[in-house]
This record gives C-alpha cells, sequence and structure tokens, in this order.
C-alpha cells in the first residue's frame, strides 16, 4: 500500500469522478485507475462497485475513506514542516472574474513570477456561483468571487467590499438623479445572469426593499454591460472606482440611490479540506494583493 494509492482512492472518492481526481492529481485517468486497482489488490477488498452507471463506495471503501484522509493529512503536516519559502511548483488552477481580471490581477501575477517562479498559473474567468461550483468539484484550487458561499465543504475568507452605484448614460438620466423604486420600474436594468454573486446580492436587495425592476437586460460580460450603459440602453449596477475614468469622459455618470445600495463583499474560496501550503500561500498573496481601486491597464492606452 503506497500514499500514491491512498491518493488516487480519496480524491476519486471526494471529487465525485476519476477524471476530475486524475486531473487534480496530474495523471492519466488510467494511470489512477490502475493505482486504485493496485490498492484493491492490495488489502484484499473491492473499494467501489462498479456494476451501475457511476462506481460507489463499498463498505470496505467507506471504512477506508477516514482513514485514508487521515495519512494524507499527516503527510501535508510532515511536508508543510519541511518546506521552505520559494519551494512551491507545479499548476495552480484558480478563478477570477472579470473585474479581478482588468484589475489587480497583473499586480499578483507580476509577484507569483517573482517569488514563486515555479507556478504555473491557470487561471479562468467566469461567475461566482459557476466558480464555487468548480472549486467545489476540485477542478480550481480556488476563486475570488462575490456572494454568500453556499456549499458547506467550500471555506470562505473575505477580503474586500466594492462600493458600487447606478450608473447610466448622461442622455437617459442626469448626473446625481435620485433613483427610487417608482423612477427604477422606468429603466431596464442590465445585469449580469443568474451565477453572478453581484446579481443576488441585489436582487437580495429588491427583495428586501420591495424594489421592482420592469425590464432586465442579461449579460455575463462586464464590458458589454459598461457598451450598453454607455449606448444607453438602460442603467447598470457598477464598481465606482473602477468606472471613474468613463464618468471624467462624461460616458457615464452616477446615480444616488433610495435605498442606499449593498456593499458587495469578494471572497477567497477553497476547499475546506484542501490543506495544501498552495492554497495557504496564495490566500496570503491575494488578500496582500487585491485591490478594486486599480484602474484597467487598457484604458490607459
Amino acid at each position: 500500500m503506497t500514499l500514491k494509492q491512498l491518493e488516487a482512492f480519496y480524491w476519486a472518492t471526494t471529487l465525485g469522478t476519476f477524471a476530475i481526481a486524475a486531473e487534480r492529481l496530474h495523471v492519466t485517468q488510467s494511470s489512477l485507475s490502475k493505482r486504485i486497482a493496485e490498492l484493491e489488490g492490495n488489502i484484499g477488498h473491492a473499494l467501489f462497485d462498479r456494476s451501475g452507471q457511476r462506481a460507489v463506495l463499498t463498505a470496505a471503501g467507506e471504512a477506508l475513506l477516514p482513514q485514508a484522509q487521515q495519512m494524507l493529512a499527516l503527510e501535508q503536516t510532515i511536508r508543510q514542516g519541511l518546506e521552505v519559502e520559494g519551494t512551491l511548483r507545479g499548476p495552480c488552477r484558480l478563478g477570477i472574474s472579470e473585474l479581478t481580471a482588468t484589475t489587480w490581477f497583473p499586480a499578483l501575477v507580476r509577484r507569483i513570477h517573482t517569488e514563486h517562479p515555479g507556478v504555473e498559473l491557470k487561471p479562468q474567468v467566469g461567475l461566482g456561483k459557476s466558480m464555487e461550483r468548480l472549486v467545489e468539484r476540485g477542478e480550481l484550487d480556488f476563486a475570488v468571487v462575490t456572494g454568500d458561499v453556499a456549499t458547506a465543504s467550500v471555506a470562505s475568507q473575505t477580503v474586500a467590499k466594492v462600493e458600487f452605484a447606478w450608473m447610466a448614460a448622461p442622455t437617459r438620466l442626469r448626473k446625481g438623479t435620485l433613483l427610487h423604486a417608482e423612477l427604477l420600474k422606468h429603466h431596464p436594468v442590465i445585469l449580469s445572469t443568474s451565477d453572478s454573486g453581484l446579481t443576488g446580492a441585489l436582487r437580495t436587495w429588491t427583495a428586501a426593499h420591495g424594489v421592482q425592476m420592469r425590464e432586465v437586460v442579461a449579460c455575463n460580460s462586464l464590458t458589454a454591460i459598461l457598451a450598453m450603459t454607455v449606448a444607453g440602453v438602460g442603467i447598470s449596477f457598477l464598481p465606482k472606482r473602477y468606472v471613474a475614468p468613463l464618468i471624467r469622459r462624461q460616458l457615464l455618470v452616477a446615480l444616488r440611490s433610495d435605498p442606499p445600495l449593498p456593499r458587495p463583499e469578494y471572497h477567497f474560496i477553497w476547499r475546506q479540506d484542501d490543506t495544501r501550503r498552495l492554497v495557504a500561500v496564495m490566500k496570503h498573496l491575494v488578500t496582500e494583493e487585491v485591490d478594486f481601486s486599480a484602474g484597467n491597464p487598457l484604458w490607459a492606452i
């Protein structure tokens, strides 16, 4: 019995599929299956019932799972005790939003390349709830998302709060207009799709205050939301510091809100059972580098 066999068994069970577990361990699916088969031969018991469409744990597999977890946790503790600064290596799969990608993410990339050149960053840009699902399944090592985490197996730490405001083209509403519930009924609202934590926060706000939106234009791209708002298609819920250059150019105007808008939180999320030093180091670096007031570098070109 080897740690690699126990590792293959543990992650195949925890992540739900052999394919995702193989990706997590950076091996082929056939290699992962071979390790599990060798483990079964070594202990003399089948760990998975493969008679159905999906393999499920046998009684022996159920009994072995917590012991395998303890063995791998001990291995991780030993490794962390022996590791020194700068030894991080291998792929790092992370999920970020478009806002993160166009503000502070370039600074984070530069710092990681300087301090941990052996780390290979593999970013994926998407919306909060989809990123949470990928973290839960082990397809991402961590993500930075908005909205409350609803999955028990996913841990969360708040890393930033961002001030948002209603925005409109000056041809649609005047600067400083007080946007109240009655006025909101007369303007289409351009929002991210339901997987966005920002949209979830705004929906919670409207429900709490009895505010109704007459028409919603759904879009999963921040750039497209900005473009449609500038074009006068509708109003949108946007980060104030991020769009400040567009306000200065008189392409957008900020509106006041009654009741006041929520101030969304951004969270670093990871699997509860992922105790790797990689995750701990990345959480520390993200906490130090997160800065949503950073401007979009492309707008300066």
